[in-house]
């Protein structure tokens, strides 16, 4: 196996690109613990799970110490869970505001504070983002600004970490087909709309698969060794200028 002896965390890592990516760190010989706000759906996962509300600095200080018992030191650190919902400026809430910058961008930051003692010299954290963040998207301007945020913070964080040997890179993700989309709380015929929509925006004309977003954070946990600050796009050329 290419990474047996490796470790790491995957935050959300129960459903979607985040559980996508535990698959292909076990089939390559990772020993994974991940989190979810239940363990439910982590069933089937040949990973160490743990519920854990990523609004919840209680939770992730207990995450912590969970990492500490039953992997000790780490390799990776995929900060990966994410909330967001289709909800127009004029319509969004302080609610709406609170939720979606607490689990985005308060919680992404207190993980990466809590575990990244943890990380092994050489190892890595990956960021999840989005296209959004360089797009204007309609119903999701909270979304981007929480999403932004964690760009900002890596390119801190790489800097800050960089005289440990730890590198500190973003995935952003386009329009990925997942069961929800990345959207909470959407009926269908909406959410039919706006995969619709993104077939017809991005310049490959299709969806990206939830495969492809972990390839990409393989790539950039243990073979992008010289590289760190970086966002590497898995969005079909969505967010890079290209003409859809």
């Amino acid at each position: 196996m290419k990474y047996a002896g490796k470790k790491a965390v995957v935050t959300g890592g129960t459903h979607g690109m985040g559980r996508a990516t535990v698959e292909a760190l076990v089939a390559n010989g990772v020993e994974v613990l991940l989190t979810g706000r239940t363990t439910e759906k982590a069933e089937g996962l040949e990973a160490h799970a743990v519920a854990s509300d990523a609004a919840d600095l209680g939770d992730i200080a207990g995450l912590e110490t969970e990492v500490r018992q039953r992997l000790g030191e780490i390799d990776l650190l995929f900060v990966n869970v994410g909330f967001s919902t289709l909800t127009p400026f004029a319509q969004a809430t302080e609610a709406d505001y609170d939720r979606t910058f607490d689990v985005n961008t308060k919680g992404a930051f207190f993980a990466a504070q809590r575990l990244a003692p943890l990380i092994r010299r050489g190892g890595s954290i990956v960021f999840t983002t989005s296209v959004a963040t360089v797009l204007g998207s309609p119903g999701l301007s909270v979304y981007a600004g929480a999403k932004a945020a964690v760009r900002a913070f890596a390119r801190g964080l790489a800097a800050e970490l960089a005289p440990r040997d730890v590198r500190v890179n973003v995935v952003s993700p386009g329009f990925i087909d997942t069961p929800s989309m990345g959207v909470t709380g959407v009926p269908r015929e909406v959410l039919d709309e706006f995969k619709e929509h993104g077939d017809r925006v991005t310049p490959l004309r299709r969806h990206g698969t939830m495969d492809e977003v972990a390839n990409a954070v393989l790539f950039l946990a243990f073979e992008a060794t010289f590289t760190t600050g970086a966002e590497l796009a898995v969005d079909g050329g969505l967010g890079q200028g290209i003409s859809a």
